[in-house]
């Protein structure tokens, strides 16, 4: 199963959490995966909707007859919610440190997936050409940000301050060799400064990205650039952004405002009363 998805480019993230969750369904029967049948898959059916298992068996073991057992569940699919500029700003000035706010408003100022921001070396800032390189991103795919001269100039700042050697943000848990922080550290960064401004939204790495690329939008920027500074393939989850602008929502042209209503009647009774 790890050949496999090496084969299919699974980020190392993705490869763990498949890898963990075959191990604890095998754990489960105290038995290989692949000697069971479709009687156990039925009685671990709340475990089974979990895309993993459908990949195991019909990816990895070509076991097509598992298919019809594996059924995939219809999930609701629900916007999430979008932080103004006002509570981004509040995010990043509640920062207990010069660390987390550099970290922050990197996060904000580039649209980067906290991955990528954990990663980011200080070779990949060009001031030259103020470009920010995302090297090997989702997919492995390289890709190239704007850099602001805001956040430049705090960078500087930074870079003075802490003066890192390779990774933007180092791990303070590895002093004789630098490494890079983990990406939950971006995570706690985002919880811990929500909470000390008293946004009471789940804000996460991921909603202040959404929040960067819908503020883009509503600065005019077409969604064709934002689908490449984002690194998303598919435009279409791009165009979902047009659902969390509230400028593209408040320009729509509603037809009930063409319709010609008689004026209100305030002696209108409440309810109608249907007739005895």
């Amino acid at each position: 199963m790890l050949e496999e998805l090496e084969r299919r480019n699974y980020s190392a993230g993705t490869t763990r959490n498949y890898l963990r969750f075959v191990e604890r369904f095998a754990q489960h029967f105290g038995k290989s995966p692949d000697k069971l049948g479709p009687d156990d898959l039925r009685s671990y059916q709340a475990y089974l909707f979990k895309e993993l298992k459908r990949f195991f068996y019909v990816r990895t073991l070509h076991r097509h007859e598992f298919r019809e057992f594996l059924p995939y569940p219809k999930s609701p699919r629900k916007l999430p919610n979008i932080l103004s500029q006002e509570e981004v700003a509040r995010l990043i000035n509640a920062s207990s440190s010069l660390f987390q706010r550099t970290l922050l408003m990197v996060l904000y100022g580039t649209g980067m997936r906290r991955s990528e921001l954990a990663r980011l070396k200080i070779a990949h800032i060009d001031s030259q050409r103020m470009i920010i390189h995302v090297v090997d991103g989702k997919g492995h795919k390289d890709r190239d940000l704007p850099l602001s001269l805001t956040l430049l100039e705090n960078l500087r700042v930074y870079w003075r301050r802490l003066k890192p050697r390779t990774y933007l943000f180092p791990s303070r848990l590895h002093r004789d060799h630098e490494q890079p922080i983990s990406d939950k550290t971006v995570w706690v960064a985002c919880t811990e400064a929500a909470k000390k401004c008293g946004l009471r939204k789940a804000v996460s790495p991921h909603l202040v990205r959404h929040a960067w690329a819908t503020h883009l939008l509503e600065a005019g920027t077409d969604l064709r650039t934002i689908q490449l500074l984002l690194g998303h393939e598919d435009l279409e989850v791009t165009a979902r952004y047009l659902h969390l602008s509230a400028q593209h929502l408040q320009k729509v042209a509603n037809p009930i405002e063409e319709l010609k209503l008689s004026s209100l009647d305030q002696t209108r009774p409440l309810y109608h009363r249907p007739r005895s």
